[in-house]
């Protein structure tokens, strides 16, 4: 009876005890880039890219799974290089920034997936459209950065989207339905 009182006691004061929190880092956007690909006609594997996006990590290096990301992307920053293309990429025909300039993705889920690797689950809307999507992580570094002293860590993650899942299929499958997203990604420690 005595030992079950202890352990009784233990475990209510082990309860009691704060659990270690996930930091928040915000993303460096001088050193984060959201691109994507597409395959055109089978001539060209074409890229653009995002020049604008908010969003924050809740990281926690000793459990992973504890981490977190949500990021938001206004779809009028898309750019190719190409002033015409880009208002071509705005336009009804594939964001139709009119309507729903934002993209979002926000994870649900954080797995470990081999070393420095991780599986983050999320949902991403784009065009109205909330569609489950999973991204492979690659965890560059985490640590103090050598010029500033700042707390950062480093990712790059890719996947492969399907534009007909947003209804953004204009032209498919001449202009590949599949297209490729790479996200490398510099974050700073807040605080």
């Amino acid at each position: 009876m005595r030992t079950s009182l202890i352990a009784l006691a233990l475990l209510a004061a082990t309860a009691a005890l704060p659990v270690a929190a996930a930091d928040t880092y915000t993303f460096d956007p001088n050193h984060t880039q959201i691109r994507f690909g597409w395959n055109h006609f089978g001539f060209s594997n074409m890229e653009a890219g995002f020049d604008s996006f908010t969003g924050e990590l809740k990281l926690d290096p000793s459990d992973w799974t504890q981490s977190s990301v949500n990021i938001t992307i206004p779809l009028d920053s898309v750019d190719s290089g190409v002033a015409d293309f880009d208002t071509h990429l705005k336009s009804g025909d594939f964001f139709d920034v009119a309507k729903a300039n934002d993209a979002t993705f926000k994870s649900t889920k954080v797995e470990k997936a081999g070393d420095n690797k991780l599986k983050v689950t999320g949902d991403l809307t784009l065009h109205g459209i909330t569609k489950e999507v999973v991204l492979d992580v690659t965890v560059n570094k985490v640590g103090k950065h050598p010029m500033s002293g700042a707390e950062m860590a480093g990712f790059d993650a890719t996947t492969t989207l399907k534009r007909s899942d947003f209804k953004v299929d204009k032209y498919a499958p001449n202009v590949s339905d599949e297209v490729w997203v790479k996200i490398s990604a510099e974050t700073k420690k807040a605080g």
